[in-house]
């Protein structure tokens, strides 16, 4: 499998390359040359598979052949022999066809472990591989920083920095990161938002000498990797409930749009989705979009669902690849035309009879809460909420099962919670022992050059390898 950028001025590369430099060169993101297919035996196969089996399948055509079959089965098995539920992601029954993916049972209680535990070892393997070293820099919104930590902290080929929005992440998932006291682990609070922090991380990928000096790559979704790993609990959950022999609809909330987008290429690898419903808070941008065709930035608004805190969502350029065509001249100009006027026009297409947008105000979101915990005696996080929500309302037809993405465990946001329910709940191990933790975190303003000086000087010499 070879990989092209989105912006159509880099020259293709191997599963490993992708992986390794996060972002093309020429600003773009990295997408297939080609969807592969799933076989619909071996999806019907997935049924009585366990998730570390299904996710390999999934993988193999993507990092072939950067990693051999049977090595890539057993980084996976090794990835996921950690997580807090023998099904690892298991499916939970809310209604008669309406189905709750537990997507919170790894390390960091968030979705964003099921593709980077996976990936970091992946890295890992990569790197000692050539004999080289990486810095990885992450913007995160909430769960991505703690979840890109776990996979690499104590690496001794990597160095993480990870920008946090300050005072706009919830108190356990600042301490998730903040607490983490390896020497290759650094994060920092950003006072503005989470499009600041993800602009001054652009901003180092930007500058072809220090991408270089740094030996710089990126974990978020921006990495190919990520979204690839992020197609098995697609496929899994499908299959569980009888692809492909039947249709499934699924309603993601989404902020950046790589956990919906990882939703779309399993579609294009074959799971039979009816229906991706893409469920925001206030910061709508993508629901407008989906509604209107014309994607309007505006003023980040600090919500109880932080990590859909964003206006500009950056994995949305790679659907944007396949509504122009393919055509990376096409999204180059689009993307540029944006940057200046923060405005993006584009033909849905085909895209409409895919995706659903709708969006919840906080109160809708508690409101929701309370209205589930009523119902089923479940305790969700606002994110999730949402997308129960959101997707009820957009399932479209009601005898396709309804799967909704839980991405974090209720236990992360507990004010939400008990606000809604009247009931904190229950804090998981793993969350309680973060209290007595002491916290390590630096403060930068949103300045590029300030973040590159901060890298210089707790890099050392060049990590070009």
């Amino acid at each position: 499998m070879r990989y092209v950028s989105t912006r159509g001025g880099a020259p293709p590369v191997e599963f490993e390359e992708a992986l390794l430099a996060g972002l093309a060169p020429d600003g773009g993101l990295y997408v297939p040359e080609a969807w592969p297919r799933l076989d619909a035996d071996v999806l019907r196969g997935f049924a009585s598979s366990s998730y570390p089996e299904i996710a390999a399948r999934m993988l193999a055509p993507f990092a072939a052949p950067s990693f051999a079959a049977d090595e890539l089965a057993a980084l996976l098995e090794d990835a996921y022999a950690g997580f807090g539920h023998a099904a690892t992601a298991p499916l939970v029954q809310l209604d008669r066809n309406d189905w709750l993916l537990e997507l919170f049972h790894g390390p960091t209680l968030a979705f964003k472990d099921y593709a980077l535990q996976a990936v970091g070892r992946l890295f890992d393997r990569a790197l000692r591989r050539r004999g080289a070293r990486a810095t990885v820099a992450v913007a995160t919104s909430g769960d991505t920083g703690s979840a890109a930590i776990e996979a690499c902290r104590g690496l001794e080929a990597v160095d993480i920095f990870v920008l946090h929005p300050e005072g706009r992440v919830s108190e356990m998932q600042r301490r998730q990161m903040t607490t983490a006291a390896d020497a290759n682990v650094h994060n920092l609070a950003i006072a503005g938002s989470f499009d600041d922090c993800q602009h001054m991380v652009k901003a180092l990928f930007a500058d072809a000498a220090f991408r270089a000096e740094a030996g710089l790559s990126a974990m978020n979704s921006i990495n190919w990797a990520r979204i690839a790993a992020q197609t098995a609990y697609y496929a899994a959950a499908a299959a569980a409930l009888g692809a492909p022999d039947r249709e499934i609809a699924f309603a993601v909330p989404t902020g950046n749009f790589g956990n919906v987008y990882a939703g779309y290429a399993a579609r294009r690898m074959g799971v039979p989705i009816s229906r991706l419903v893409l469920a925001t808070n206030r910061n709508d941008i993508l629901a407008r979009f989906f509604a209107g065709g014309a994607m309007t930035v505006g003023a980040v608004v600090p919500t109880a669902s932080p990590s859909m805190d964003i206006q500009v969502a950056s994995n949305f350029e790679r659907l944007l690849f396949d509504l122009l065509d393919r055509d990376g001249a096409a999204v180059r100009r689009k993307m540029e035309e944006f940057g200046r006027s923060g405005r993006l026009e584009a033909e849905i297409g085909q895209a409409g009879a895919v995706f659903a947008a709708g969006s919840r105000t906080d109160a809708e979101t508690l409101r929701a809460i309370a209205r589930i915990h009523a119902r089923t005696g479940a305790a969700v996080d606002p994110h999730t909420a949402i997308g129960i929500d959101v997707g009820r309302a957009l399932r479209g037809d009601a005898a396709t099962p309804l799967v909704a993405l839980a991405t974090a465990h209720p236990a992360k946001f507990p004010d939400a919670v008990a606000e809604a329910t009247g009931r904190r709940p229950d804090l998981p191990p793993r969350l309680a022992a973060l209290s007595g933790l002491a916290e390590r975190c630096a403060r930068l303003e949103p300045d590029a050059d300030a973040l590159k000086a901060y890298v210089r000087a707790r890099i050392g010499p060049a990590r070009a390898g």
